[in-house]
């Protein structure tokens, strides 16, 4: 992987943080891309805060309805350090997430959960994926870039919270692992098939994946590994809830 330099800058050691600015945003494609990457996790960002408070009707317990309002608030909280990223670069936040919302809608619509479990899982299995992949990105990415991406999806330790009540629920009923295990393999390949439709309507996203801005082509190579490291945490996430991948 080619990493982009962060401490290179467009302005003599003097100037002050408003011009002193990486190298790789002088690439018009570059700026490009990264702002087409903080819109799509920052719209991702508000339609899981949306999918949580909305899941968060299916749950057994006023406790579990509390853990589940919690997950949404630190999704929500994600967003302003997003935006006002977006709008640093000189770009409008609204604009920048505006072609992401159709295809979030419609992977979220697609894998609307029936039951309180198949949320757990979703937001477990669904988000982490979707997290592995932002980061694979944003490893092309400057480091003050990079580390706002890593921050923003950071769990804030309520994983263990979904892997502790999925376990409990397949301890009490066994029966439910199965259907369970159907639902997370669904959510791999609706999740993968989005990212991959992502990618291929957005130039700035697949030149990214081809290792950044200037290089002229997309290595296959290096791009299987990426889909084979995020079916493999996939696969560690499913054994963490007792489930079969």
């Amino acid at each position: 992987m080619t990493e982009i330099p962060a401490s290179e800058s467009t302005s003599g050691p003097t100037s002050g943080p408003a011009t002193d600015v990486p190298v790789a945003f002088q690439d018009s494609g570059y700026r490009a891309a990264v702002v087409d990457l903080l819109g799509a996790i920052a719209y991702g960002e508000i339609s899981a805060f949306e999918r949580l408070a909305e899941d968060a009707k299916l749950s057994p317990t006023l406790a579990d309805k509390l853990a589940l309002g919690k997950m949404a608030t630190i999704q929500f909280n994600h967003v302003e350090p997003l935006i006002a990223r977006i709008a640093d670069l000189g770009s409008e936040p609204m604009e920048a997430m505006a072609p992401f919302v159709k295809p979030f809608d419609a992977f979220h619509a697609k894998t609307a959960p029936s039951n309180w479990l198949e949320g757990l899982a979703k937001a477990y299995v669904g988000d982490g994926l979707a997290s592995d992949f932002y980061r694979e990105v944003a490893a092309f990415l400057d480091a003050d870039t990079r580390n706002l991406i890593v921050t923003s999806l950071a769990d804030s330790g309520h994983a263990s919270f979904v892997v502790e009540r999925v376990r409990e629920a397949i301890a009490a009923d066994g029966r439910v692992a199965g259907p369970l295990a159907l639902w997370g393999r669904r959510l791999m390949g609706e999740a993968l098939s989005q990212a991959q439709r992502v990618v291929a309507e957005r130039d700035s996203l697949a030149a990214l994946l081809a290792g950044g801005v200037d290089r002229p082509g997309l290595d296959l190579v290096a791009l299987g590994r990426m889909f084979n490291r995020l079916t493999e945490n996939h696969a560690n996430r499913m054994a963490e809830l007792g489930l079969a991948s």
